[in-house]
């Protein structure tokens, strides 16, 4: 027993000794000790959870989480490395990481760089060391806090400096990142598709239908599962006017995923989504695509206390009475009591109820909160990129008859 006391005694000594090199600063003034990691550097930026135990180069590099700092639930991340195949776009715009557990040396036969070097690189600031569960837990009850992210190798930090940073912060409520993401120059997407273990990323040169995608954030494998289906796809900045759109003749518009206030892009996105409504064309969104299109319908948009971030989130198909597992991150929500009577709700939340998909009664325009392209195990979702082949091939038809 005068062992074991001892031995106690040595480790809670020993603790006192270790310096923490990383701190987070909550907009209440209280902050969570650990070590820092990454970039060597401080941020401020909404703080969020994600439940995913696996993915985590595609979740930072998802334009999605912009000026987020992402509060990690599995402790082991980090644990497999990072890869050039695995970027969600070529810029990373997440503010900042936060994992429980230290940075393990990557085992995975496809790594190609340790995760900390991969975040120093990409200018992210980490700390580990965190009781995540703790923060996910105040987060869950008292709503996604404001925050400043820091990591210093000398560990000297002014909270209340820190505390500042995050109190005078706007938040996400009102913040167009929209245009802060989308790409400054219209491209065509090289044409790759999904990638597999045997031929990794494979070009697809047949190509039937012609999709422009509305850039708010696009996320590239929803460009590879396009090509999967034989679509070009031309991807053109958010603030495209409609009429440059349809001067590229295509048989589909695609309104992407992307980050911030749905409602602060509304100065230019919703004009011109109305107008491509006029032109009786196939339309699909996703996740602030999805948004933003039931804005231009007339529909209002709110955010959330939580927010849906993770692989593991049940949603019941509303038209097929089945239930999809799909992995979803957003912090906005469409108000049900304000949709008009012409959109039919498709999908709902098995969580909390939300809206997580709709369709225009009348026409072939349809979009989902959810990420169809992110496939948490069975491909549940893959079914929509379909639905959205068939509304061009029949808008087609017409086009002929």
């Amino acid at each position: 027993m005068e062992l074991i006391t001892n031995l106690t005694h040595k480790i809670k000594k020993n603790l006192k000794k270790i310096k923490a090199t990383g701190v987070l600063v909550l907009e209440n003034g209280s902050f969570f000790e650990g070590c820092g990691f990454g970039f060597e550097s401080a941020a401020v930026g909404e703080i969020c959870f994600n439940t995913s135990i696996t993915g985590y180069q595609e979740i930072i590099s998802d334009p999605s989480y912009a000026e987020q700092i992402i509060n990690f639930t599995f402790p082991h991340i980090g644990n497999v490395g990072t890869n050039n195949d695995d970027h969600e776009s070529d810029k990373i715009w997440t503010r900042g990481v936060i994992f429980n557990s230290e940075i393990t040396n990557p085992s995975n036969y496809r790594a190609l760089k340790h995760f900390d070097k991969w975040l120093k690189k990409n200018k992210i600031v980490g700390i580990t060391g965190l009781d995540t569960r703790s923060l996910t837990s105040f987060i869950r009850d008292k709503g996604a806090p404001k925050g400043t992210i820091s990591f210093s190798k000398k560990g000297k930090f002014n909270i209340n400096k820190l505390k500042n940073l995050a109190s005078r912060w706007s938040g996400l409520k009102n913040l167009d990142l929209a245009e802060k993401v989308t790409t400054k120059k219209n491209y065509k997407w090289s044409g790759f598709k999904t990638w597999t273990k045997k031929n990794r990323f494979l070009k697809n040169k047949k190509k039937i239908f012609k999709v422009v995608a509305i850039d708010y954030g696009i996320k590239k494998n929803i460009l590879r599962y396009f090509s999967d289906f034989n679509c070009e796809v031309t991807i053109v900045s958010c603030k495209t006017s409609a009429d440059k759109i349809i001067k590229m003749k295509p048989d589909g518009i695609f309104l992407s995923n992307g980050p911030g206030d749905p409602a602060a892009t509304g100065k230019y996105a919703i004009v011109i989504i109305k107008n491509l409504i006029k032109k009786e064309m196939p339309i699909f969104g996703i996740c602030l695509g999805h948004q933003i299109l039931a804005l231009a319908l007339g529909a209002k948009t709110k955010k959330m206390k939580l927010g849906h971030r993770g692989a593991n989130h049940p949603v019941k198909n509303l038209i097929k009475s089945n239930i999809e597992i799909t992995s979803q991150n957003h912090g906005f929500e469409i108000v049900k009591e304000s949709l008009p009577h012409n959109i039919e709700i498709t999908h709902k939340s098995l969580f909390d109820n939300c809206i997580e998909g709709i369709r225009l009664k009348n026409k072939p325009i349809f979009s989902v909160q959810y990420h169809p392209e992110s496939n948490p195990g069975p491909q549940d979702s893959v079914y929509l990129f379909r639905e959205f082949i068939n509304n061009m091939k029949k808008n087609a038809k017409k086009k002929r008859s």
